[in-house]
This record gives structure tokens, C-alpha cells and sequence, in this order.
């Protein structure tokens, strides 16, 4: 792959693992330097001693004060040109057992989790008048699921968030855009298939099933599927996208 972000400082949060890891992965393959930021710091080192970045970044993304200085502490080696917003969780009940808790839960990691990050790159990226700015939402922000109402109503909103951010950057030249993977081959949805077997009786053949049925393809999505996206977002060529919210789920939206 040609070195199209040879000069470019990328940041991917929740970049350990899954998704973030092959965003951070397929980044620097093209030539960027990538510091992946996670709240665990095993999975962060063991992928910058696989090359698939370059650099460490502790914080808890919930956590405002925390993510900011990391950061910043990254933005002083070099400024961030790209911003990947992925770090995400979720977790399932019913809307009559899902109490305040669970939704604040929900809230804090999946919408202020973005909140946080762009709130540290999106002023220095304005003055310079260039950046990109992803946020890994999911098809759970464009449309519902039975079961997770939390989640879904805390990736609506980081959609809301990118659509009204946009609208803010348009005249600096920085685009803000969401990707929305459908159900994914990553931790995320195997701790969702074992919920299914423990709830279910399944197998586990048989819960992999049941989620990507929702596919029109009849599959998962791959992590690399989706790092592919990110990275046309974050190149010259969509320089006039921005405020969208990108599918990636075999036409299931």
C-alpha cells in the first residue's frame, strides 16, 4: 500500500483490540504514525510490538480529565491529523430491567467517550485547518435492536453528535463522519454470543448464526472491512465527506 498518511499522526481510542486494533493496523500500513489509546495497557504494547502502532496512550475514556491529558501528552510529540473514535461497550436486558445505571454505563463509554476525545483534538485540528475526525458507531445508530436500548440510544446519539459537528468544521476543512459496522467478528460479539448460550441453551454455532442473520450476506463483518472504510474517510479523496454516517453491515441498513 502506497504511504498515503507518510506525515500524518493518527490516534485510534480503544485501539488494543478488535476493530481499533485493525483501524490502527491498516493506519499504519499506510504510512501514519499511530498511538492507540485504551484503558488497558497489555493489549496497547502488544500492538506496538507487532507494528501495528507506534505509540502507548493510558486513559479511561469515560474519564474527561484523564483523556485529555494523554492527548494532549501524544499531540506534543506531533500534532493529531486524524482522530479514530472507537473505543465502545455493551451490554444487553430487557427495557424493564435496564435501570438509570446501565444506561448512564452505556452513555458514558459509547457517547462521552467520543465527547472527550474530539473535545481534545478538534480546536488545535480547526486552527490548523485539516483533520479527520471517525467515530465508530454502529448499525445500532441508525436503526434498533430488541434488548440493548441503552446501547443503541447512546450510538444514536454519537451519530446526532457527528452530524452537528460537521455542520461546525465544514468551513476549517476538518470532516467529522461515523462508520457503523454491523455485527463484527471481534471479543465484543463473541461476549455477546456467549450471552445467547447462557440465555439460550445454543451452541455456539448457533448463536454466531443468530447474529449474523441480521446480515443480508449471512456473515459477520470482518474488523479489516471496516478499517478499509475508515481509512477512505480519513484520505484526500473524501475530503467533501463529512456529516455521514457509513454502513458496514452487507446491506442490513
Amino acid at each position: 500500500m502506497a504511504p498515503v498518511f507518510r506525515s500524518s499522526h493518527a490516534l485510534v481510542t480503544g485501539g488494543g483490540r478488535g476493530i481499533g486494533r485493525a483501524i490502527a493496523a491498516a493506519l499504519a500500513q499506510a504510512g501514519a504514525t499511530v498511538t492507540v489509546l485504551g484503558r488497558s495497557p497489555e493489549p496497547l504494547r502488544a500492538a506496538v510490538a507487532d507494528g501495528d502502532a507506534h505509540h502507548v496512550a493510558v486513559a479511561d475514556v469515560t474519564d474527561e480529565a484523564a483523556v485529555k491529558a494523554a492527548i494532549a501528552e501524544a499531540a506534543a510529540r506531533q500534532p493529531i491529523d486524524i482522530l479514530v473514535a472507537n473505543a465502545g461497550a455493551a451490554e444487553s436486558a430487557p427495557f424493564h430491567r435496564a435501570d438509570a445505571a446501565l444506561f448512564r454505563r452505556m452513555i458514558d463509554v459509547n457517547l462521552m467517550g467520543v465527547v472527550h476525545a474530539v473535545q481534545a483534538v478538534a480546536k488545535p485540528m480547526a486552527e490548523r485547518r485539516q483533520g479527520r475526525i471517525v467515530a465508530i458507531a454502529s448499525t445500532a445508530g441508525l436503526k434498533g435492536y430488541g434488548y440493548v436500548s441503552a446501547y443503541c440510544a447512546a450510538k444514536h446519539a454519537v451519530v446526532g453528535l457527528v452530524r452537528s459537528l460537521a455542520l461546525e468544521l465544514a468551513p476549517t476543512g476538518v470532516t467529522v463522519n461515523a462508520v457503523c459496522p454491523g455485527f463484527t467478528d471481534t471479543d465484543l460479539v463473541a461476549e455477546s454470543v456467549d450471552t445467547i448460550m447462557k440465555k439460550t441453551g445454543r451452541s455456539r454455532e448457533e448463536a454466531s448464526a443468530e447474529l449474523a442473520r441480521h446480515n443480508p450476506q449471512g456473515r459477520l463483518v470482518t474488523p479489516a472491512e471496516v478499517a478499509d472504510a475508515v481509512l477512505w474517510l480519513c484520505g484526500p479523496g473524501a475530503s467533501a465527506v463529512t456529516g455521514q454516517a457509513i454502513a458496514v453491515a452487507g446491506g442490513e441498513i
